[in-house]
């Protein structure tokens, strides 16, 4: 992965393939960003009016390059756009300063080494310029002939070899822990990211199972695995009914982070469908292609989990990975078979395609047993979702208005978007059933809400819990933007990361 420096040099001394500066879209034209000083008394101040001339704007995303000024040992100036100029006594946001270096990172592919000169102004922005430019920089090659020897990116080129991050303070504690801080979390993002983006015949189960089981070992975090043998004796019907069908059998995994000087503890709860056909209700043609991204939800938890424990935050923080493969076959749980779940609760499936909570609810109500302050689940659960929040925003439900609002707060600042969403009590009556305790399918409209309240009925009596719906913004299918790529995303896991951080500091309200 790319790696990080925090330098003082000169941006003109530098030896690099280039320098990263920013340009902000100001009133009436492209604005040179802070950080960028020298790079413009290079150009006799005229950065700014070249840009212009070249056809710049500062907006975001924008890229621009140009030769570097006489006497730099860079040859290569490229300037990012930053977006709008901030307001009077306002400075560029920590997002803002994340996606431009994404963008820049990713432009930059094949270069050995660049030097970012982007407005710094703490150590948390160097943090933020550190996590968007190891996050722009991702490149998933495993299964490309030119990936087999190494990491070649698109068009052959390796991803960007190593970022100088200038206006760093290389001997300061808080610039090195920024610095520690974005290493381990990219790491394990990008982990996550590699996870949903590995062809579902390589990852079954199993094999997710195994990669948590390796990572445990690394890391000193205890991994329990139960098998289709241990969650048959224990009484765990929505996992198994969900798996019935593959030949792949299903686990679940639980990943145990303990801090000695936590005194609260979370609990992460993925969905971890690592193929999803639909089952007997099998989806149409045209919604198959995607679908082993259904584990998105799982491998955010697991990321979190380990970045966790890389940070030794001082909580404790289980993951639960709800594991399956929901196929079609003679031995498929079929539309109408009533399931008994792990708390004991039937559960009538009136549509196969929507297992991922049944999965879930296994996991919840074992994870509930443990009696966490907090639970928190995440999962691609609902179309339902994207209709209603688009491919960008996951939903946020809970059982506490205060904690679904700390949520969104988490995700704000760590940038990635959410919105609050309802648990409307008159929904729940449509998944009455007249065979079981409740069915799995109940309204159409609102189906991202039913979903939600579905996994309600499986939180122990007491317990504060949330629901991430991150159906929209876990697999990106357009092209890359700021320092999201196309394919898994690594949705939540900062979010998670977040609020393991706050619950440790005391923060989360």
């Amino acid at each position: 992965m790319t790696a990080l420096t925090l330098s003082t040099a000169a941006a003109s001394g530098l030896r690099a393939d280039a320098i990263v500066v920013g340009v902000a879209k100001g009133p009436k034209g492209p604005v040179v960003a802070p950080g960028a000083e020298a790079v413009d008394k290079a150009y006799d101040a005229g950065l700014a009016a070249i840009l212009e001339t070249l056809g710049a704007t500062g907006a975001e995303g924008e890229v621009t390059k140009l030769p570097a000024p006489s006497g730099f040992k860079a040859p290569v100036v490229v300037a990012v756009g930053l977006g709008a100029v901030p307001e009077k006594d306002e400075s560029f946001s920590a997002e803002a300063l994340r996606r431009a270096a994404g963008v820049a990172a990713r432009a930059l592919a094949g270069a050995k080494k660049a030097a970012f000169a982007l407005p710094v102004a703490d150590a948390a922005d160097v943090g933020a310029v550190a996590e968007g430019a190891r996050l722009g920089a991702y490149a998933f090659d495993a299964y490309k002939e030119t990936g087999r020897g190494g990491s070649a990116a698109k068009n052959g080129k390796a991803p960007l070899a190593e970022v100088a991050l200038l206006g760093g303070k290389p001997r300061d504690a808080a610039y090195k822990a920024a610095v520690a801080r974005a290493t381990a979390v990219t790491e394990e993002l990008n982990r996550a990211r590699d996870l949903i983006n590995t062809p579902p015949n390589d990852l079954t189960p199993e094999a997710f199972a195994a990669v948590a089981t390796a990572a445990g070992k690394e890391h000193g975090i205890k991994v329990q695995v139960l098998d289709e043998k241990a969650l048959a004796k224990g009484g765990y019907g929505g996992i198994l009914g969900v798996g019935a069908g593959s030949a792949a059998a299903p686990r679940l995994v639980k990943l145990s982070y303990t801090s000695p000087k936590a005194t609260k503890s979370l609990a992460f709860v993925g969905k971890g469908i690592t193929y999803d056909s639909g089952g007997i209700s099998l989806k149409p043609a045209g919604h198959n292609e995607t679908m082993k991204c259904d584990m998105s939800g799982a491998a955010a938890v697991f990321a979190a989990v380990v970045a966790a424990a890389r940070l030794g935050l001082e909580v404790n923080v289980t993951g639960w990975l709800a594991l399956a493969e929901n196929m079609p076959s003679g031995s498929a749980t079929r539309p109408g078979d009533v399931l008994r779940m792990y708390s004991g609760k039937t559960v009538e499936v009136l549509n196969t395609d929507a297992e991922g909570r049944l999965v879930l609810a296994d996991a919840l109500w074992k994870a509930s047993e443990d009696k966490p302050d907090a639970i928190v689940d995440v999962a691609t659960l609902t179309g339902a979702m994207v209709l209603a929040l688009g491919n960008r925003t996951f939903g946020v439900m809970a059982n506490d208005d205060a904690f679904r609002g700390s949520i969104v707060e988490a995700a704000e600042e760590v940038g990635e978007e959410s919105w609050p969403m309802p648990l409307p009590e008159h929904l729940r009556k449509g998944m009455d059933s007249p065979t079981a305790d409740i069915a799995n399918m109940g309204e159409r409209m609102g189906g991202g809400l039913v979903a939600g309240l579905f996994l309600r009925e499986f939180i122990g009596e007491g317990i504060t819990w949330a629901h991430l719906d991150i159906a929209g913004p876990a697999f990106n299918e357009a092209g890359p933007f700021g320092y999201t790529p196309k394919g898994g995303t690594g949705s939540a896991v900062r979010t998670l990361v977040r609020l393991a951080e706050l619950t440790a500091a005391g923060d989360l309200g």
